[in-house]
């Protein structure tokens, strides 16, 4: 009996859902394999990172310490020197810089995905330059209202994140109340500039040598003063980013297919995209009073996540929290013990290892682009209005079969 056309196109339409299918479970396997492994590195470089410094520690010792604290054991055998180092020095610092780099590379994630752009980050919205100038005026100027210079700080510091932010969003609003990821990209740029000018100009005309050195190694990041307190608060930063992501996920998976494909599923595009960008501002304003600025992890992590899983965000986000952890830690455990009395910003560090990464991204970015030229030039998918010189568009059909 001889096929029809209706039938070709049936059997080509079950043959493209039995492949997704396949690829979905292929994803799922890949997701909790990773995530076994990167739980366990977690683990494992908690206890290596409590007991390297300036007086190392066995992992017999940081277990122990941790056991007694937890009245899993008496532990007789715990030195008093070594509970001081691990329970009141290390341990909040080791689990401050976990919170920080989850909170930084989930917000990358999101970010990235709502702007469509691949180099951006949780300082997009000017956030770091706000807080930046927050931050070294309190520290300039020399404000005192009975509270403490770092509690001044903290207080300026997100305030000054909050108002760059806002400023940024009344620039890149556009006349219908939408917020355009090019325009939003541009104003985070210019309001970042006008800050770092204020920043420059408070430093060189208020600020002494000794406040110079202190708030260019405060722009630089560094978790040499947090405590329990800071540990616990950026704790809940990172509880609460990573729910409200995961509750996100399939609405981020529309996005990553574009607005237009995002609103055919019946998503409200502006809306979501307004709350997701101050909620992952709010979020990074908060960690970035904390510990500063720091760079390069919400940019990298969830590139290097997305090589490992793909790019849906159910398993994306819980890894790249993961992954922004590992990296922050190992950071801070460098930065406070490569040199004996000198503590290096764990800034300088982040970006050390960023860099090469950010260079290989740009690169395989280029190839990417040429090979999408390549496409459309021969033709062979279907470009969705889009030009010869310009990378084809995902058909809608094919959003919506990914997406279901």
């Amino acid at each position: 009996m001889t096929r029809t056309a209706a039938d070709a196109r049936a059997d080509a339409g079950g043959s493209a859902d039995a492949g997704s299918r396949t690829h979905a479970g292929h994803a799922r396997t890949a997701h909790w394999l990773w995530l076994g492994v990167l739980v366990v590195a977690l683990a494992v470089s908690v206890v290596m990172a409590l007991g390297i410094g300036s007086v190392p520690l066995s992992p017999g010792e940081v277990v122990g310490v941790i056991a007694r604290r937890l009245r899993l054991i008496t532990g007789a055998d715990v030195t008093p020197l070594a509970d001081q180092i691990v329970w009141q020095l290390r341990l909040p610092r080791v689990l401050a810089s976990i919170a920080a780099g989850a909170v930084l590379a989930v917000c990358g994630a999101i970010l990235q995905t709502l702007t469509g752009n691949a180099l951006a980050d949780p300082y997009l919205l000017g956030i770091s330059s706000g807080a930046s100038v927050g931050a070294v005026f309190v520290l300039e100027i020399g404000l005192s209202v009975g509270l403490s210079q770092s509690v001044l700080m903290m207080g300026a510091a997100f305030v000054g994140a909050v108002l760059a932010m806002l400023l940024v969003l009344v620039l890149a609003t556009g006349r219908g109340g939408e917020l355009p990821p090019a325009r939003t990209v541009l104003a985070g740029v210019a309001v970042a500039q006008v800050c770092a000018a204020i920043t420059s100009l408070l430093i060189m005309v208020f600020g002494g040598t000794t406040a110079a050195r202190t708030a260019m190694e405060w722009m630089l990041g560094s978790f040499a003063g947090a405590r329990w307190l800071a540990a616990g608060v950026l704790a809940g930063v990172a509880l609460v980013t990573l729910v409200g992501a995961m509750g996100y996920s399939r609405t981020l998976d529309a996005f990553s297919f574009g607005d237009t494909s995002a609103a055919s599923l019946g998503i409200n595009v502006t809306r979501v995209r307004w709350g997701l960008m101050i909620f992952t501002a709010l979020t990074t304003a908060m960690t970035v009073a904390f510990v500063g600025p720091i760079g390069f992890v919400g940019l990298t992590v969830p590139h290097i996540m997305r090589l490992l899983v793909g790019p849906r965000h159910a398993g994306l986000l819980s890894l790249t929290a993961l992954g922004g952890a590992l990296l922050l830690l190992w950071s801070d455990t460098a930065a406070r013990s490569i040199t004996g009395n000198t503590e290096i910003p764990v800034g300088v560090i982040t970006a050390l290892l960023g860099t090469p990464v950010l260079a290989v991204l740009l690169r395989r970015q280029a190839s990417q682009c040429r090979a999408w030229h390549a496409v459309a030039w021969a033709g062979r998918w279907t470009t969705g209005g889009s030009s010869a010189t310009s990378p084809p568009r995902w058909p809608r059909a094919t959003a919506l079969r990914w997406w279901a």
